[in-house]
């Protein structure tokens, strides 16, 4: 299978299922003409997170990596009314961005951004006493995910839903040889998922419009 029957496919997916409307369409097109990466989960894959989150029963939703909110718009949309979602972005640049979109979203309200190094702002939640989350969606700079997972266990509860996106680094996660941190960081964060007694995981591998590459999917049971 090629790569264009891979975006035909995820295109069908999205306009069959999907139905993006102008809100989620704005903070593409605006991330875009901000500048940012073009690295945001695609519009099936903001769907999964959506149902995932409501599937779940979340009310309170940790996101590490905002980009520019599209992700965290449909986070958020899955939450009630009281719901809570604290979304950590590192780029001032890419926060301001995630902010007029979310707000013109409607989500204003329920979400909370926070700017500065995620480790940072992780520490601080943890050293405010925050209430545990109960999704947490890791999608940052992958040589920290080691430290992004242990500090979401400390974030948590027994039953919250750990997602960790791009562990396939295309393919490269199955080279122990590599030299690349983010394969590295990405290696040690999956060695952690299989080996804490605390946590039931799995990894699945995607193909699509975002290209071939997959996430990880964590419980915690206690």
């Amino acid at each position: 299978m090629s790569d264009k029957q891979w975006n035909e496919v995820d295109d069908y997916f999205s306009r069959s299922l999907v139905q993006q409307d102008a809100a989620l369409e704005a903070a593409l097109a605006d991330s875009a003409a901000a500048g940012l990466p073009a690295i945001n989960v695609a519009p099936n894959q903001g769907k999964f997170l959506h149902l995932l989150a409501r599937i779940h029963g979340a009310r309170r939703i940790l996101e590490i990596g905002t980009l520019g909110g599209y992700s965290a718009i449909w986070l958020a949309r899955a939450l009630p009314a009281d719901g809570r979602l604290v979304t950590l972005e590192y780029d001032p640049r890419h926060a301001e961005v995630a902010a007029a979109n979310l707000a013109r979203a409607g989500q204003a309200a329920k979400t909370e951004i926070r700017q500065g190094a995620a480790l940072d702002s992780l520490a601080q939640l943890i050293a405010e006493g925050a209430a545990p989350f109960d999704l947490i969606f890791i999608d940052a700079d992958k040589p920290n995910n080691p430290h992004y997972l242990e500090m979401a266990l400390r974030l948590s509860r027994p039953g919250t839903v750990i997602v960790g996106d791009n562990v396939v680094r295309q393919g490269e996660v199955a080279n122990a040889g590599s030299v690349d941190p983010a394969v590295q960081g990405t290696r040690r964060f999956i060695e952690l998922l299989g080996a804490n007694p605390r946590l039931s995981a799995t990894a699945l591998q995607t193909v699509g419009g975002k290209g071939y590459d997959g996430f990880a999917l964590a419980i915690v049971e206690a």
